[in-house]
């Protein structure tokens, strides 16, 4: 099973970046998906969550409004639009399968992170 994140970058305050999570090895349709984050010297914390259907979304509260997340099944592939992006944005993001909810360990699979760098 791998995953990887594209799509990291440099960008200016209230710019936009779109993160894509590309899968092998497993079966993009029976697995829910969630993205998280980690800034330096913290926690990982919980940033967008779908359902294996894409009817179960949920989002942390700080980036709601701004990101989207979404999935292409015939892509293989979990994408994270991020709009109006902030300071606190800066972070490694990495994508996440087979599990539930918004806690890092519920899930079974991790990919390699991609760092988004948010600048003034």
């Amino acid at each position: 099973v791998q995953l990887q994140a594209f799509g990291g970058g440099l960008v200016q305050a209230g710019g936009s970046l779109r993160l894509s999570c590309e899968f092998s090895g497993i079966s993009l349709e029976y697995y829910a998906i969630a993205w998280f984050r980690q800034a330096p010297g913290k926690e990982r914390e919980f940033v967008a969550f779908i359902d294996r259907n894409g009817g179960s979304i949920k989002y942390a509260d700080s980036v709601k409004g701004r990101f989207t997340i979404s999935r292409d099944r015939a892509e293989s592939a979990i994408y994270l639009q991020m709009t109006n992006l902030k300071l606190e944005d800066t972070a490694l993001y990495t994508c996440a399968a087979a599990g539930w909810g918004t806690r890092p360990s519920d899930y079974s699979y991790w990919g390699q992170g991609t760092l988004v760098t948010v600048s003034s």
